[in-house]
């Protein structure tokens, strides 16, 4: 549903409603619509304008169709709202990572005599008063510099044979692939498409990884991240950060991102462009103080852990929707009985 000014290329539709149907009711009834066997092209579908014109739908009279936007638009408000809040999170860690350990306002404050702003004394308390040269240009008295390889443990994925069916049944054990992660609009990764079986989970040299690793897209395309809430196995499209590590994954998620363009800089590849755990690992990398980054993880944490609640519940009510809406649609669900599970799903 576009809102604004905007424009279209041929790629695309523009539908309106008119007097029968409404703009937002059309939308929820093609999304619940096949619309498969109105498509042409084998090698690239396409709906054409034509087509789009026959595709049927319900059309029930404009006050049910109220009543249908009204209970679905409620999801929609929901979810919409839980990932501005999760953008707002992200983006204050993000910046308290940049304060710390970019632009080092905590440390340029105590060289100046002053207390570091928003800060405890006890946190204040953990960072220098003074800079040092480095390779890196002047960092914290104390801090250092490592490469990646050094700090953070790492490691690559596989994917058993696809045609061998005793390799994914019975499915038992997540298997991610990039694709798990081209839709997130939050940096978790709360389970995944596909499943492995045991004898599929033996193929993949790394095994199965412990919740709290986090993931990096490595190449097509390079840089999408998120941090596995549940224990995963992955393919060879992603280096993997694993816990325990000097420089722990809260940390890498956000370092990753300050630094997303230099890591893009060291891919190679004819076909696509790929950045291999041997280019990733000597890219030199700050390492602060243990309990500097130890306070930057308590704070980093507990705004995480309320992002992945609010992406847990979004999605919950995504299903909830997709669930419901073509049987709204067609008429085969009465409204009180959705508008209770909305309810009881918002509670």
């Amino acid at each position: 549903m576009a809102t604004g000014k905007f424009w279209v290329n041929n790629h695309a539709h523009i539908v309106l409603g008119n007097e029968k149907a409404s703009t937002r009711f059309l939308q929820y009834a093609l999304l619940g619509a096949d619309i498969s066997a109105y498509l042409t092209g084998a090698v690239m579908p396409k709906l054409t304008q034509g087509n789009l014109n026959r595709i049927e739908v319900p059309c029930p009279p404009q006050r049910v169709q109220a009543q249908i936007v009204s209970v679905l638009g409620a999801l929609d408000s929901r979810i919409t709202l839980l990932r501005e809040t999760n953008a707002t999170l992200e983006a204050i860690t993000q910046a308290l990572f940049k304060s710390w350990f970019v632009d080092f306002d905590p440390v340029r404050a105590k060289q100046q005599g002053l207390a570091p702003e928003g800060m405890s004394d006890a946190t204040a308390a953990l960072f220098p008063d003074s800079f040092e040269e480095s390779e890196l240009g002047l960092l914290p008295k104390g801090w250092r510099v490592g490469t990646l390889g050094q700090v953070v443990e790492t490691v690559g994925g596989g994917t058993p044979d696809t045609k061998e069916p005793s390799y994914w049944e019975p499915p038992e054990y997540c298997w991610t692939t990039p694709k798990d992660l081209s839709g997130n609009s939050a940096p978790v990764l709360l389970g995944t498409e596909r499943k492995l079986s045991s004898l599929g989970l033996s193929k993949v040299s790394s095994g199965l990884l412990p919740a709290g690793t986090l993931l990096m897209s490595s190449r097509a395309p390079i840089g999408y991240l998120a941090i596995a809430q549940v224990p995963v196995a992955i393919n060879q499209g992603y280096i993997a950060m694993l816990p325990q590590s000097t420089l722990p994954p809260l940390f890498m998620l956000f370092w990753c991102r300050q630094n997303m363009e230099n890591i893009k800089g060291r891919a190679n590849g004819s076909t696509f462009m790929e950045i291999s755990k041997k280019a990733f690992r000597p890219i030199p990398v700050l390492v602060p103080l243990p309990q500097v980054i130890e306070a930057f993880v308590n704070i980093a944490a507990s705004l995480f852990d309320r992002l992945t609640q609010n992406e847990q519940q979004a999605q919950t009510l995504a299903t909830l929707r997709d669930t419901l809406l073509p049987r709204l649609i067609s008429g085969q669900l009465r409204l009180p009985e959705a508008e209770t599970r909305i309810a009881e799903a918002l509670s």
